[in-house]
């Protein structure tokens, strides 16, 4: 019998073409699935996973038009992320090199976010359902 897959979310985050370091995603506590580098040593394509979400960080292809935040001067998407302790992860992605936006506190709505940038220029949202 066959097992039924779940369908999962696995943004994937552009770098610049000519990244060779993608330590931050490490520092911060993902896992590298598997790492696909150029001829140059820079990287193609990596996935990562960060407590069960899997993301992948690829060099931009200017042949699908696609840019990344730094080459596009300004946020092309948020990442939101549902963690059990936002202020820890907001501390892990900071001490990683993130730059804080917005830190972490209760809103109105029932969450608790904070939302940080990464080295990359990706938005980070963390986040948590509170009661």
């Amino acid at each position: 019998m066959a097992t039924k897959q779940i369908t999962r979310f696995a943004p994937e985050l552009h770098i610049p073409m000519g990244t060779h370091d993608i330590g931050f995603y490490l520092d911060f506590g993902a896992i590298e699935h598997f790492c696909f580098r150029n001829d140059d040593g820079s990287i193609h394509v990596a996935e990562m996973e960060l407590d069960g979400a899997t993301f992948h960080v690829h060099e931009i292809n200017r042949s699908s038009n696609a840019l990344e935040p730094i080459s596009a001067m300004g946020v092309t998407t948020i990442i939101g992320l549902f963690v059990d302790d936002v202020d820890a992860v907001m501390q892990k992605a900071i001490q990683a090199g993130a730059i804080e936006i917005n830190p972490a506190r209760d809103y109105e709505y029932g969450y608790r976010q904070g939302m940080f940038k990464d080295p990359f220029g990706h938005y980070w949202q963390i986040q948590k359902k509170v009661e």
